[in-house]
């Protein structure tokens, strides 16, 4: 029997560079962007959650369990891994940002596929060049670790990951998979890309 994987989708930062408009909710296309984000993901996992801390009501329209971080204060994207570790019963979590649209189909299968094979504890996907630390498999049992390493004032993920057992997955295949929309300028090109 396959084994059980949730996601979470890390909507929470404060997106300077876009401005300070959600990211999430930023149109691409006709749609918001987590709304590319949650079609590539559904197929992949058995739940699916969003992380924000803001416009939380505009994401609960999607009908997915929405939730702010634990520690207050925009600490970054592991204060919403920690806090989704906590909520998940899974054996595993996905966890993928809401500005990455073109996503691989097969992100779940393919880091849960590596992460068994080395026996490793976190699974991190790589663009052929260069690791993608908020696109990553890894195991609730971690969250009392995530947690100390945020209690200590850290906040780089990949700084997190080294002190465990990592696997990396190269979708080199896939080079625009983890295109992500940071600035006005990225998200136009996207959409150009997307709409071809």
């Amino acid at each position: 029997m396959a084994p059980q994987i949730d996601a979470v989708i890390l909507a929470g930062g404060m997106a300077r560079r876009m401005g300070g408009n959600d990211k999430g909710l930023v149109d691409l296309n006709g749609q918001a962007m987590i709304c590319h984000t949650l079609d590539k993901l559904s197929n992949q996992v058995d739940n699916i959650m969003i992380n924000a801390n803001r416009n939380q009501a505009q994401y609960e329209q999607w009908g997915y369990r929405v939730f702010s971080d634990e520690d207050s204060g925009y600490l970054g994207p592991l204060a919403g891994m920690v806090t989704a570790l906590k909520q998940t019963q899974a054996e595993y979590l996905l966890v993928v940002p809401c500005d990455c649209p073109m996503l691989p189909d097969d992100l779940a299968q393919r880091l849960l596929t590596v992460l068994t094979e080395q026996n490793a504890d976190i699974a991190v996907a790589s663009d052929g060049e260069r690791e993608q630390p908020v696109v990553l498999l890894l195991k609730p049992q971690l969250a009392a670790s995530m947690q100390a390493f945020l209690d200590a004032g850290e906040r780089k993920i990949d700084f997190w990951y080294r002190q465990h057992q990592v696997a990396i997955e190269s979708f080199a295949d896939q080079p625009n998979a983890f295109v992500n929309v940071n600035t006005p300028e990225q998200k136009q090109q996207l959409a150009q890309q997307i709409a071809k």
